[in-house]
């Protein structure tokens, strides 16, 4: 009895791992470089707890930015960083994730660089990808690998 009492807590435990949102301070950015492609997340380490991703084939000069959760929306996206502003096609999916293309070459993802700070407007909605000071070598560092 006892035996499954431990199980069922072990499993709920479980469940609950997976629908309970990590604490903020479990969230960083991570580089993946080592293969193609070049993938930059904001995620939980070892779960697949995502937030954001950027990712390129290295040298082809386009991120392919998708975020995770939220609204759904698709449609023209205004891209801002700083004082630049750019246009993409944004796509979703049938969780709600947004995906675009932005070329690394282009303004706006220059500023991104800079500030760590780019808005993503489609209609109404609104999603902030942040990138902490700390972190902002390794976007620079995407953005290198990205641009060849």
């Amino acid at each position: 009895m006892i035996d499954l009492l431990a199980a069922g807590t072990l499993m709920l435990a479980a469940v609950q791992a997976r629908t309970d949102p990590p604490p903020d301070g479990a969230w960083t950015w991570t580089l993946y470089a080592d293969e193609a492609p070049v993938v930059l997340a904001h995620e939980v380490p070892d779960t697949a707890h995502l937030r954001a991703t950027l990712e390129c084939e290295p040298g082809d000069a386009v991120a392919q930015l998708t975020l995770y959760g939220g609204d759904g929306a698709a449609g023209m996206a205004r891209v801002t960083a700083g004082e630049v502003t750019a246009v993409a096609e944004a796509s979703t999916n049938r969780t709600g994730d947004v995906k675009l293309a932005l070329r690394t070459d282009h303004p706006v993802f220059a500023a991104f660089g800079v500030a760590g700070r780019l808005v993503v407007a489609i209609g109404e909605a609104r999603r902030t990808l942040e990138v902490p000071a700390p972190h902002l070598a390794k976007l620079r560092r995407f953005t290198e690998l990205c641009s060849g």
